[in-house]
């Protein structure tokens, strides 16, 4: 079965807290295939089948930014044991290149895989993560505003401020170029799992 293995590897472990209780939380929330687990020290793992899925999981923890983040794009070995930690398959066996490589990698994110998707959805990832990498606390709250739902107007009510300040922190935020790399990374990641190559 075609699935994608996501590790991440807190960053800097050594000289501070424990990070992975607070992503488990974050990413409980998220669907999977398989929930993320801690794998190793400060080491989580999870399997994802549906496109729709990586975006978010990837938002959350860039937006963190205490994380290596590697993505095997391959097969598992069916049937998939409930417990991530008991996975096999070369999906895995990517996923711990991907992390392993990703410590040196532009914005801390590798894929790896068989194919030229791969690298598209790696240069994808790293086109967005320069977008969030600018955004501030402000640009964030805006975001996350509008991804409720609300106009620019409804979320300038809620942060007591002008819909023109909300129009300029959303273009400051990049979240329409951020809206789009989700799409983009949810058409990789489905052209991939149904079995296409570009």
């Amino acid at each position: 079965m075609r699935a994608i293995v996501l590790t991440a590897d807190q960053r800097s472990s050594r000289s501070s807290a424990d990070a992975v209780p607070d992503v488990l939380a974050t990413l409980a929330r998220r669907p999977t295939f398989r929930a993320f687990q801690r794998t190793a020290g400060d080491e989580i793992q999870g399997v994802l089948t549906a496109p729709e899925s990586l975006a978010p999981v990837l938002e959350d923890l860039m937006r963190d930014g205490r994380w290596h983040v590697g993505l095997g794009l391959g097969q598992v070995e069916t049937p998939l044991p409930t417990s991530t930690r008991e996975g096999r398959g070369p999906a895995f066996v990517a996923a711990r290149e991907a992390v392993t490589t990703a410590r040196t990698a532009p914005w801390h994110l590798r894929v790896a895989g068989a194919d030229v998707v791969s690298r598209h959805l790696e240069s994808t990832l790293w086109l967005w993560a320069a977008v969030l990498d600018r955004r501030t606390e402000k640009g964030w709250q805006v975001v996350d505003l509008v991804d409720q739902g609300l106009s620019y107007e409804g979320a300038g009510e809620r942060l007591g401020v002008s819909q023109s300040a909300v129009s300029q922190r959303a273009a400051a935020a990049g979240l329409v170029e951020g809206r789009r790399a989700r799409e983009l990374v949810a058409a990789w990641a489905g052209q991939w799992l149904a079995g296409g190559d570009a």
